[in-house]
């Protein structure tokens, strides 16, 4: 699930930095009402566990999916944390676009201090199969960034990191399935 709309999405701001976004720049209300009809409705398995990045926006959009659905409170973890914009953070949002492409050119991402899709894609996949380890028969679900979650499709549909703007946009508050290949988990 991608954070329901923040208050850095109304700003047009890039928020990237765990030391602002794990801070500031929570839930709208209209992030809330997204949050609790996205839920509301959701159809699929029965969520057993909420697990959450530690930014803000995360934060409170799993607290408001876990009390919607009358669960514990959610479990953090870093390792969903948005992907580090580097140079364009606190900039215009306009700017996601030049990140994008040039997301196949890990030199440049380097440079300016952004974190690759390849490095988010592992971080992400890392996790997983820690709490693949850990939990078993339970539906859990993730909450996240829509970069984090969009790069860690990449790996359940079989295409490579930089091609994740390929795949349908993660909208706010939107849960999607992850699923993999075949019998395997595409942790590598």
């Amino acid at each position: 699930m991608r954070h329901g709309q923040s208050e850095a999405n109304v700003a047009g701001l890039i928020v990237s930095d765990p030391a602002i976004g794990c801070e500031r720049f929570g839930l709208t209300e209209q992030g809330r009402q997204q949050v609790v009809a996205s839920v509301t409705h959701y159809t699929g398995n029965h969520i057993s566990r909420i697990i959450s990045s530690d930014f803000l926006r995360t934060r409170q959009t799993a607290s408001l999916a876990a009390e919607t659905l009358g669960l514990l409170s959610p479990q953090i973890e870093s390792g969903l944390r948005e992907r580090f914009f580097g140079v364009w953070e606190g900039k215009s949002d306009v700017n996601y676009q030049k990140i994008w492409q040039q997301d196949q050119q890990a030199d440049k991402q380097s440079i300016q201090g952004i974190e690759t899709v390849h490095q988010v894609r592992q971080r992400g996949l890392n996790l997983i199969e820690k709490l693949e380890q850990q939990f078993q028969n339970e539906v859990i679900l993730l909450v996240s960034h829509g970069d984090m979650l969009q790069i860690l499709l990449t790996a359940f549909v079989g295409i490579p990191a930089d091609q994740h703007r390929t795949l349908p946009h993660h909208d706010q508050a939107e849960i999607k399935h992850l699923i993999s290949q075949g019998d395997e988990w595409p942790f590598a």
